[in-house]
């Protein structure tokens, strides 16, 4: 029988060097996209899973992000008695999403490297099977991103990776999977990943981007790597670099995710999130559209600058 997958991790811990200085006093995660903290995405595509005990590894500087889901029943109550129902509203339901999610923080140790949070969260996770999502992805699908990894495990019983198709130009931002099997339904038996290859050397048309269902076996895999690290302190703790490694004597598979994903982790990635969530928002998007329009006429116009 299959272990239903219960438990989630968010690394939190990173800078956000790419982003500065917007992100010098503010998290990365607590940027907005919408009306909503990027983190705040992540958690809900979690909760909306039946994801049911999600640890956020945090570094310091980060206590905007456990003050953003902390319930705040004075908050609640001077805006209720003001009148502002809908806010009230809205601000209970995001504290209700801490204990939905029966969220829980804790703080990074260990070398530099996306690996090592997952290793010390998943120290109190036993032999259970866990998602890994980052905090500055904002998937938009009918059937959420960590819906259809959990669906993949399910089928399968081994680590998922999420995969998106890519333009063959793109290889050298991603891992690249290297496909041994098609099963159908955009679930893909996979031997490995190349870490930005060139185009002519991409082992197949889809990218790594983020997303995974992690196994106790990964986690041995990022064990042995951080015994290596404290033996030599060279390099970093990489998840797919343990992905890589179990892989090849192992199964692993990788879920082709419909939906539209949002990277926000750089300058134009960020806005393009931004404005694709304004464009879709009932009551700003055909605004913003005419404005769009109306920049687009000036640009056009002769002599214009």
């Amino acid at each position: 029988m299959v272990t239903t997958i219960r438990r989630a991790v968010i690394p939190a811990a990173g800078l956000g060097s790419r982003l500065l200085p917007l992100t010098k006093a503010t998290p990365k995660e607590m940027l907005p996209v919408g009306d909503k903290p990027v983190i705040e995405h992540t958690v809900r595509e979690l909760v909306s899973s039946g994801i049911t005990d999600i640890t956020i590894v945090v570094s310091g500087g980060k206590g905007l992000i456990q003050d953003h889901f902390r319930p705040n029943p004075a908050l609640v109550d001077q805006l209720r008695s003001d009148g502002k129902t809908a806010y009230a509203d809205a601000v209970e339901e995001v504290g209700e999403l801490s204990r939905l999610g029966h969220i829980t923080y804790l703080d990074q140790h260990g070398p530099y490297g996306n690996g090592t949070p997952v290793l010390n969260a998943a120290r109190n996770f036993g032999d259970e099977p866990i998602l890994v999502l980052w905090p500055d992805d904002v998937f938009v699908a009918e059937i959420p991103r960590a819906q259809q990894l959990i669906r993949a495990y399910e089928a399968t019983s081994c680590p998922v990776l999420a995969l998106m198709p890519m333009a063959p130009a793109d290889s050298q931002r991603y891992g690249v999977p290297v496909v041994k099997e098609d099963l159908d339904d955009g679930l893909l038996r996979i031997t490995g990943l190349v870490e930005k290859p060139k185009p002519e050397d991409a082992p197949s048309a889809f990218a790594a981007i983020g997303g995974y269902v992690i196994t106790p076996g990964i986690v041995d895999e990022l064990r042995e790597q951080t015994k290596r690290w404290h033996e030599h302190r060279e390099g970093e703790i990489y998840l797919t670099d343990a992905i890589n490694a179990y892989a090849g004597s192992r199964a692993v598979y990788g879920q082709v995710i419909q939906g539209a994903w949002y990277d926000t982790g750089n300058p134009l990635a960020y806005l393009t999130a931004q404005f694709a969530a304004a464009l879709a928002d009932p009551e700003y998007g055909p605004h913003l559209r005419k404005l769009a329009q109306g920049l687009d006429a000036q640009d056009r116009t002769p002599g214009s600058v």
